[in-house]
């Protein structure tokens, strides 16, 4: 927790900020954007707060007395307050900063922070430090608070002699840097792929609207999410969807196959050093999995419950596309986005298309944030006038209901729609650690969504939108309500990193209440609130695929952990992956599909990515303890939020579960979950008879 291990998963789940004027830097230590976008001045502020840092470094290994928890620990804290702020500030920089030279200023002082969060985690004194203060028994919160730094030290390799802490830091230094290039390859590999105006057939018409023809009448689209995902739901050139598929799978190629290579070769020998067969068994050592075992185990238990129920959603959906089709053996992956939606029209009734006017941006914003408002108890009010660091970000306070007081618990910052240099995913980003009576936290989303800002564009939603921006948002209230604490780097954002995913899942599964729905889902041209029939058919099909989905996770985690659990040097990532994805996939495997190279969570979670499988697992054990027919009144509500959102890292993540559900996860959840659609028939068809 302490350690640059950790540090660098919070900073590469970030977004961008920018820069701070030098007059500005004593007013406002906690934001680097106040005083504008200049790379010079955000350097200027990133160094004071190193600099501040260092000074609270400076009074651990001062103390000559007995250690105590507010002479040593209490600085410390502080320490890695101020690296977390210039981390955290930095990373967003880079990540959607305005102009390329902010953006390159930012990935510099990623790379510079991350050394000297090394340094820290390597610092002997320190570590000897901590190691000395009696650890109280009645304040289980800093008595694991100080354990777990402590854990991260150890695995750091603090214990190692000076020539392999040199040689750790070398290495770590290494694998930031290398990091931060194969992401910003991922963020410029925007490309283009051309389209005739017959291959926009079945398109959304506002789609085609915000796409003007070329002279020669050709339409230019690319590979950013708003372009390259309606493009494989819709559109009805069977063309069109393979260049876009391909060239989306080849946005970092070849430039990141030597970039991850170099990671991953790099990562092994940290492991080995630190005395790990692998990389995977290092990375997992503080984890809820604890080992490559016991996720090879996990991993195997998924398997066998969701292989059936997948090979049975593709034989159903490929029976289907040969109707439409005569002829047709298999379906590509190019295509697979394709015959669900048209599969879901025709067995459910249900086009994808036929929500999407009542899902328009502003709307669904407003509706988000009442849900959460009931669901969490707090309020949210509009800061019209808050600094922030694009003129089309929202901001928001965040009180408590639930307190007789009202108190502010934090803000939150929604960075929402595409820019240029921006970065081209979704994300949840720390922005300002908590501390309880010192410092409240801020968080932001990074998303890229369409329409919603300007041009009378209303920014009309897919319903798979809406639900990552649900996920987007769990990750924001974890932050909020789980860094009331007395410990900054004890925050909702800093819980084991195969628990992170947990929140944000389970708040997914609030978007199919039609009593949610039916608060902001209404049509943008009249008002009219989404039919309870269409909310059923739209729950129905997107019921369906689940078991496919299981297996998708399977194939991501599968492939995570095997280039991070054998030598590097004789991984044919082509090889493998191909293999991989025959191996979980039904469809269709496309020659050219190098995803592997565009597949940013290998530099955030490693050979962790099982996290989003896992999590899954318990975020659906978590969303079957809701009373279904309140969701948001219940009394389950608050009991998960003060057992599992609000203690943050204060308590193992297990100890997290076993409080909300009185129990450990079980695959229970999962099964009927994957099942709902299947059941949901096969119980209405009996009825029937």
């Amino acid at each position: 927790m302490a350690t640059n291990r950790n540090l660098c998963r919070n900073i590469l789940i970030a977004g961008c900020l920018v820069a701070l004027s030098v007059s500005a830097l004593a007013q406002d230590p906690l934001h680097a954007w106040s005083g504008g976008a200049d790379p010079a001045a955000l350097e200027t502020w990133v160094n004071a707060r190193l600099a501040s840092a260092q000074a609270d470094i400076d009074k651990v290994t001062a103390v000559t007395g007995a250690r105590t928890i507010e002479n040593t620990v209490r600085p410390y804290d502080d320490a890695l307050n101020q690296l977390s702020l210039a981390g955290n500030e930095s990373y967003l920089m880079y990540a959607v900063g305005d102009a390329a030279p902010l953006r390159d200023k930012g990935q510099a002082l990623v790379a510079k922070i991350s050394s000297v969060s090394t340094d820290l985690s390597l610092n002997q004194k320190v570590y000897k430090a901590l190691s000395s203060v009696p650890l109280p028994a009645n304040d289980p919160a800093t008595k694991h608070y100080v354990e777990r730094a402590l854990l991260e030290y150890r695995l750091a390799g603090v214990d190692k002699d000076d020539a392999t802490r040199a040689k750790l830091r070398k290495l770590q230094d290494r694998i930031t840097e290398q990091s931060l290039v194969f992401g910003r390859n991922v963020a410029d590999g925007k490309l283009e792929v051309s389209a005739t105006k017959a291959e926009l057939d079945g398109l959304p018409a506002d789609y085609i609207a915000r796409h003007k023809p070329n002279a020669d009448g050709t339409y230019t689209l690319t590979t950013d999410s708003p372009d390259s995902t309606p493009v494989f739901s819709f559109a009805k050139s069977a063309e069109l969807r393979k260049r876009m598929y391909l060239a989306y799978n080849e946005r970092a190629y070849p430039k990141n196959v030597a970039v991850l290579k170099s990671i991953l070769e790099t990562r092994q020998e940290l492991a080995t050093t630190l005395g790990y067969k692998t990389f995977a068994d290092f990375a997992m050592a503080d984890q809820m999995m604890g080992s490559s075992s016991n996720l090879k185990t996990f991993l195997k238990q998924v398997d066998d419950a969701s292989r059936g129920i997948g090979d049975k959603e593709y034989q159903m959906m490929l029976a289907y596309a040969q109707t439409q089709q005569p002829g047709l053996k298999n379906i590509s992956a190019a295509d697979g986005n394709y015959w669900a939606e048209q599969y879901r029209r025709a067995k459910y009734d249900f086009d994808a298309q036929s929500v999407r006017p009542y899902f328009p941006y502003t709307q669904v914003q407003e509706g988000i944030l009442t849900t959460a408002a009931h669901l969490f108890h707090v309020e949210f009010k509009a800061v019209p006038d808050a600094k922030t660091w694009d003129a089309s970000v929202s901001t928001y306070d965040v009180f408590d209901t639930a307190s007789a007081d009202h108190r502010k618990l934090g803000r939150i910052y929604l960075d929402m729609h595409p820019r240029e240099g921006k970065d081209k995913w979704f994300s949840s980003a720390p922005v300002v650690p908590g501390i309880k009576g010192k410092q409240l936290p801020e968080g932001a989303l990074i998303c890229n969504f369409s329409g919603g800002i300007a041009g009378g564009d209303p920014g009309l939603m897919e319903y798979s939108e809406v639900v990552i921006f649900f996920h987007e948002f769990g990750h924001l209230m974890h932050h909020i309500l789980g860094s009331q604490g007395q410990w900054s780097n004890a925050g909702g954002f800093n819980v084991e990193g195969d628990f992170v995913e947990a929140p944000s899942q389970m708040l997914e599964e609030m978007f199919r209440d039609r009593g949610i729905l039916s608060a902001f889902a209404k049509d943008y041209k009249t008002g009219a609130v989404i039919p309870a029939a269409l909310v059923e058919k739209m729950n129905a099909a997107g019921a369906y695929g689940r078991g496919r989905w299981v297996q998708a996770q399977l194939l991501y985690s599968t492939f995570a952990l095997q280039v991070h659990n054998q030598p590097p040097d004789g991984i044919d990532f082509d090889k493998l992956w191909k293999e991989d994805f025959e191996r979980f996939s039904p469809l269709t495997f496309v020659d050219g599909n190098r995803f592997y190279a565009n597949f940013t969570h290998l530099t955030g979670y490693a050979s962790n990515y099982y996290t989003y499988m896992l999590d899954k697992v318990i975020a659906v054990d978590f969303f079957a303890q809701f009373d279904k027919n309140n969701l948001l009144g219940g009394p389950a509500a608050m009991r998960y939020r003060r057992s599992v959102l609000e203690p943050g890292a204060a308590k193992p993540a297990t100890e997290l579960v076993k409080d909300f559900l009185g129990r450990e996860q079980s695959l229970g959840a999962l099964k009927s979950w994957m099942n709902e659609e299947f059941e949901t028939k096969d119980t209405k068809a009996a009825a029937g008879k």
